[in-house]
């Protein structure tokens, strides 16, 4: 049985990255009826930053080379480290159950949301390795950073997720969408730039559907129909619950316009 893991980390409720990630979310459960869905609001229940107890398991594990993931619980050696690690242990299960992982987030200051990087730290060890897993990535910014804009350079969001997955999760099975130059719907200075801001948004929109249904054929359980090759996660029972039934959020209604009230995802291009 496939399972899928949904986060988002946006601040706001009604965002561009959240009507990303759940227009992915929705056209992966449309093509997996049989599927399990897991979603976490990383904005509503944030991770806490890391404490040194819980790096004191991450250096246990080294100094051990304890790489398998179901063995991490066997660092804590103090109640400070029990406590860190009931915080990383659900985290965790999840992440290592699921065959693919949609994440939503905005683009804050060049760089990814804080309550990301929360749950980033505390789902990361030593020589782990998540090989067989997939990424989709939803984004947003407020100005243009794509390939070959002045701003490219200042792109550390999607720069960053992509070498880190590769990185320390051993997973090169990632994909970007991303809605650009939300703020030319508040900055007069980007008004001009409010039919890019437009066609960039249909585009997310479609180009996130296209990656939710190809998400399920990569996730899709070895020998089935629609099967890809990946290997299925950890089994984990999941949380039927998410944010939408199938369709965006207030702001990323498939096919409609965004209003000024509730268009800014905080970035770097204001």
């Amino acid at each position: 049985m496939a399972r899928l893991l949904h986060l988002d980390a946006s601040a706001r409720r009604t965002s561009f990255s959240r009507a990303l990630s759940a227009e992915v979310a929705a056209a992966w459960r449309a093509a997996t009826p049989g599927g399990e869905y897991v979603y976490r609001d990383l904005a509503a229940d944030p991770v806490p930053h890391m404490g040194e107890a819980f790096t004191e398991l991450v250096y246990y594990t080294l100094e051990h080379n304890i790489t398998d993931i179901s063995r991490y619980g066997e660092a804590v050696r103090t109640p400070e480290q029990a406590a860190a690690w009931a915080i990383a242990e659900p985290l965790l299960a999840e992440l290592a159950a699921a065959d693919g992982i949609v994440i939503g987030t905005p683009m804050y200051n060049f760089s990814i949301p804080s309550t990301l990087k929360s749950w980033i730290d505390h789902v990361t060890f030593p020589k782990m390795s998540l090989r067989g897993r997939a990424f989709v990535v939803a984004g947003a910014r407020g100005g243009a950073y794509g390939p070959g804009t002045p701003r490219e350079p200042y792109d550390h969001e999607e720069r960053y997720l992509r070498a880190f997955f590769e990185g320390h999760f051993d997973v090169e099975d990632v994909e970007f969408v991303h809605t650009e130059l939300t703020n030319a719907l508040l900055d007069p200075a980007l008004a001009r730039r409010l039919p890019e801001h437009e066609r960039s948004r249909a585009a997310a929109l479609a180009r996130a559907r296209e990656l939710g249904a190809a998400l399920a054929r990569r996730t899709a359980p070895a020998g089935s129909a629609d099967s890809a090759g990946v290997s299925p996660g950890v089994s984990r029972t999941a949380d039927a619950n998410g944010p939408a039934g199938g369709t965006a959020d207030a702001n990323g209604s498939a096919g409609g316009t965004a209003d000024a009230a509730g268009a800014r995802e905080a970035g770097a291009g204001r």
